[in-house]
C-alpha cells in the first residue's frame, strides 16, 4: 500500500459504525487503562458508552497535554484571499452555484490585510481561498506568498488540492503547513455534496496528505466536516485512521486534527447529523489520548464559553477574530463570508480569558534564527 487509499478500501463504513456502537462500559475503561492506544481503543473513546466517562477522559486528557505542550496555546488567524470557486458544494457559502460578489485580493489589498493583521498581533497566519486552480492557483501564490511569508513568522495554507511538486515549490517559497481536510470518508455521502468540479474526485482528495508529506511539507492538518454525513463518530475515526497512517509513513511532519461543525452560511444545508457540544469535548478528548503529542486546533465556529472552558484541557492552537472573507481586516463585507463565526472577540480578549485559565498565549511559532522567521522578500506585486 502506497497512499492512504489503499488502506481505506479495507475499511467498510458499516462494519467500524457497528463495532463503534457496539463497544461497552468494559471496552471503555480497557481504553483508559492503557498507556498506548490503538484502533479499538479510539473506537471505544468515540462510543456512545464513552458519555458516562467524559470528566477522567478530560483529567487525562489534560494532564496529556500539559505534560507534551506545557501551558502555551498558539494563536492564529485565517486570511481570506478569494472567494472564487470552481466547484459546486452543497454546504459552502462559496461554491460556484451561489449568487455571491466574488472577490480576489491584488497585493495592495494583500499588503492592507497584512498589515491590520500584524496590527491584531499575530504572527501565524492561514491563508484561505475559494477551489479555483485557474485564477487563485500556482501563479497566484508563487506572485503573493513570499511578500506575505515576508510579515509574518509562520503561513500554513488551505486552499485546492494540489501535486506533490507544487507542494514542494511552496515549502521552498515559504509554506510551512497545509490544512486539507477530507469533509466526509464516506464517498457515496461525499459524493451527494460536491455537484461540481474537480472536488469531486474523492481520491484526489484523500491523497493529498500523502503528497504532503512526501514534498516534506513540515506541518499536515486533517479533519471532516462534522454533520456532513450521517455518522460522525465514524467520520471521526476514519480520521483518526487516515493519521494513524500519516505518522507511520511521514514521521518527519507534524500533524493537528481540527474539529469544524457545519456553520451557517449562503445556500448552506442542515447537519446530516448532530454533534452536541458535550460530544465535541468527547472527541477532542478521545484525539488526545489516542494521540498525546497530536495539535489540536479549535476554530472560532464554536462558541466563546464553549473555547473557554474546553481549551484548557486538550486545545493547542486557536484561532481568534477570524474574517471568512476576502479583505475583511482592513475593511467589512459581510456578503462575500463563507460562514458565520461563533465567537467574535478581539484577540486580546481571548488572550485575556486563556491567560486567566492559567495558559500562555504564543503568538509566535517560529524565530528567524531557527531559519523559519520572516525573511526579507520584494514587496507586492499588482500586476495580474
Amino acid at each position: 500500500m502506497s497512499h492512504f487509499s489503499d488502506y481505506w478500501r479495507t475499511l467498510d463504513w458499516d462494519d467500524i459504525a457497528l463495532s463503534i456502537n457496539s463497544k461497552t462500559k468494559d471496552d471503555v475503561q480497557r481504553a483508559l487503562c492503557r498507556e498506548k492506544r490503538g484502533p479499538e481503543d479510539m473506537m471505544a473513546l468515540l462510543s456512545p458508552a464513552a458519555a458516562e466517562y467524559l470528566e477522567p477522559m478530560a483529567g487525562m486528557a489534560q494532564r496529556l497535554t500539559r505534560q507534551r505542550f506545557g501551558n502555551t496555546v498558539n494563536f492564529y488567524v485565517p486570511l481570506y484571499l478569494s472567494n472564487l470557486c470552481a466547484n459546486d458544494c452543497t454546504y459552502c457559502g462559496f461554491s460556484m452555484s451561489n449568487h455571491i460578489k466574488r472577490k480576489t485580493l491584488d497585493g495592495e489589498e494583500i499588503e492592507r490585510e497584512c498589515e491590520a493583521i500584524r496590527q491584531l498581533g499575530f504572527e501565524n497566519l492561514l491563508l484561505v481561498t475559494g477551489e479555483h486552480q485557474r485564477k487563485v492557483g500556482m501563479d497566484y501564490f508563487r506572485q503573493y506568498l513570499p511578500a506575505i511569508r515576508a510579515h509574518f513568522s509562520s503561513v500554513q495554507m488551505e486552499v485546492q488540492p494540489m501535486s506533490e511538486d507544487e507542494y514542494a515549490e511552496l515549502k521552498q517559497l515559504g509554506l510551512d503547513g497545509v490544512m486539507v481536510y477530507q469533509e466526509t470518508y464516506h464517498e457515496a455521502m461525499y459524493a451527494q455534496h460536491h455537484l461540481r468540479g474537480k472536488k469531486q474526485d474523492f481520491f484526489w482528495r484523500l491523497d493529498t496528505p500523502d503528497r504532503l508529506g512526501k514534498a516534506g511539507i513540515d506541518r499536515i492538518g486533517l479533519g471532516a466536516l462534522i454533520g456532513l454525513s450521517d455518522n460522525w463518530r465514524v467520520d471521526c475515526f476514519m480520521v483518526a485512521e487516515h493519521l494513524l497512517w500519516l505518522q507511520q509513513h511521514y514521521w518527519q511532519s507534524r500533524f493537528s486534527v481540527s474539529f469544524p461543525r457545519l456553520r451557517p452560511c449562503a445556500g448552506g444545508i442542515a447537519p446530516a447529523s448532530i454533534m452536541d457540544e458535550k460530544q465535541l469535548l468527547q472527541v477532542i478528548c478521545a484525539f488526545r489520548l489516542f494521540s498525546p503529542e497530536l495539535e489540536l486546533s479549535l476554530s472560532t465556529r464554536e462558541s466563546p464559553w464553549f473555547r473557554d472552558h474546553v481549551v484548557p484541557l486538550a486545545i493547542t492552537h486557536v484561532s481568534a477574530f477570524s474574517s471568512t472573507q476576502p479583505g475583511g481586516y482592513a475593511g467589512h463585507q459581510p456578503e462575500l463570508e463563507q460562514f458565520s463565526p461563533h465567537d467574535n472577540r478581539t484577540p486580546d480578549m481571548v488572550a485575556k480569558a486563556l491567560t486567566e485559565a492559567g495558559l500562555q498565549p504564543v503568538w509566535k511559532d517560529w524565530d528567524s534564527f531557527l531559519g523559519r522567521g520572516p525573511q526579507t522578500s520584494p514587496a507586492f506585486s499588482t500586476n495580474q
